[in-house]
This record gives C-alpha cells, sequence and structure tokens, in this order.
C-alpha cells in the first residue's frame, strides 16, 4: 500500500471558493502539526478561483520539509515512513493557471484592478499528470482527466490497470490582502488496484504569497512562494476510523516556489 499512500499525497498538491474568518487558515498552517480536526468549508461548487497574480506558465519546486503521524505509533498510515525519502529533496514540474473557459461558476476572489477580468483557475489535467509524472515516473502515469462537467471530478489512470478517482467535496479561501491568497480543499479519493480498493480523505491548506520582481517589474524575477500542508484522514470504511475520531492520521508540510516558465505544452 505504499505506492497507494504516496500517490494520493502527489495529486492533491496544485489541485487546488467562499470566504472564511480572516486568519482562520493561516492560524491553521502555523499551528502544525497541531491540527485536532478538518476545518469548517463550505461544499465545492464550480473551480477555485485564484488571485490574477497566479495567471500563467510556472516552473514549480515543491519541497517536503516536515511530516507527522499524531496518532503513531497506535495508527501509521501506509505508506508514511517511505515519504521520508522525500524530505528536503525538491520535485521539479510545471504547472499553469489560466483564464476559465466556462461562465456561470462560483468566484471566491474579487479582483482590485479597474477593469474587470475572468477568474483564474488552474489547469487541473495539465497540473495534475505533470505532478504525478514528476513524483512516479512517465511511464506509470497513462492519463489525467478531468471532468468537463464539474472540476472537482478528476480521474488520473496508471499503468497496471489501476486509477485513482480524487472528487473536491469542499473549500474555503482568505484573501488577507491584495498579495496574499490562502485555500484549503477537502478531497474524497479511491484508488482502485487490481485486486482492492483503498478510500481516504484528503485535506489540502496552501497560503501563497507574490513577491514582485526589481525596481523595473522584471518579470523574470517574480515569483510564487507558498507554505502547504496535506492531511490525509481516514474513510469510515477503515477499520481504525472510529479509534481516528476525526483526527488526521498524517500531515505533511511543504515549501512550494513558483517561478516564471516557459509556454509549456
Amino acid at each position: 500500500m505504499q505506492l497507494v499512500w504516496g500517490f494520493c499525497l502527489v495529486l492533491v498538491v496544485f489541485l487546488w471558493g467562499g470566504s472564511a474568518i480572516a486568519g482562520g487558515l493561516v492560524d491553521r498552517i502555523s499551528s502544525f502539526p497541531n491540527w485536532e480536526s478538518k476545518p469548517a468549508v463550505a461544499v465545492a461548487k464550480g473551480d477555485l478561483v485564484y488571485p490574477d497574480w497566479m495567471a500563467g506558465n510556472w516552473n514549480a519546486a515543491s519541497t517536503l520539509v516536515d511530516l507527522a503521524a499524531p496518532l503513531a505509533p497506535k495508527i501509521v498510515t501506509p505508506g508514511f515512513e517511505s515519504n521520508r525519502r522525500y524530505l528536503q529533496q525538491p520535485v521539479l514540474f510545471k504547472v499553469r493557471f489560466q483564464a476559465e473557459e466556462k461562465t456561470g461558476l462560483i468566484s471566491n476572489y474579487t479582483s482590485k484592478s479597474a477593469k474587470p477580468t475572468k477568474n483564474i483557475v488552474a489547469d487541473r489535467a495539465f497540473n495534475g499528470s505533470n505532478i504525478a509524472k514528476a513524483y512516479l515516473g512517465g511511464g506509470t502515469v497513462l492519463s489525467v482527466k478531468v471532468d468537463p462537467h464539474d472540476p472537482n471530478r478528476q480521474i488520473t489512470i496508471l499503468k497496471g490497470e489501476k486509477q485513482l478517482i480524487s472528487i473536491v467535496t469542499g473549500r474555503e479561501t482568505e484573501t488577507l490582502n491584495p498579495c496574499e491568497f490562502v485555500s484549503t480543499e477537502i478531497s474524497q479519493q479511491v484508488f482502485r488496484g487490481e485486486s482492492d480498493i483503498y478510500l481516504n480523505e484528503v485535506e489540502t491548506t496552501t497560503a501563497y504569497r507574490f513577491v514582485a520582481g526589481g525596481k523595473n517589474g522584471n518579470s523574470t524575477s517574480k515569483r510564487i512562494e507558498a507554505d502547504q500542508v496535506t492531511a490525509i484522514y481516514l474513510s469510515p470504511q477503515d477499520p481504525n476510523y472510529f479509534s481516528a475520531v476525526g483526527h488526521p492520521v498524517a500531515l505533511y508540510r511543504y515549501r512550494l516556489e513558483l517561478l516564471p516558465g516557459e509556454l509549456a505544452n
């Protein structure tokens, strides 16, 4: 089950609308690893909308900087110990955020610019595919598809007739100031292997900060920094579900950096 858990961890990165009590999500990140339960979120409707400064193509570096198993040794999730090999090891991949093609979806962010702009959303299929390949290798990931009618539903097909189905069920956001944005998403994940099925629930809470360029605003010196925590919760089907009483059973903290990149295909 090590591959299963590690893969669930991978896919929640960048698969990241409503509003929250100011400071709630930021305080949550700063309290790591002392998390007692899932955050209060609204039902996910439409896509997660990012601030305008997220738009574009980015070269991303994701580094696991800490991890914790709050209920160990009683409950230790499959693959937790093997994930230690990623500590302080940057994983590189490309991501992009672009204008939303569809209209009528709920926005969680209002641009401060004078002119109205289109909603900026993640290219979920592109990002998910690149991230999965960065961790698992290109030969393992066959395809990543997003439901054309619902951006919150995604399926990843893996070599060996394996697949991961991920459904975002809830989200919340905070806009602290024009250059800082925080989001959280709760996803139900189902991994189907050749002979077994594994279910869990994943929370990804991320605080993004836009860092402008030099005096001339050189776009190549602009970057986005982020502090991200992924929390794993047991599904009701797990025999340890009632022992966990809603607590996360694994926590992973990442440092993210995005630098402007060439157009990726």
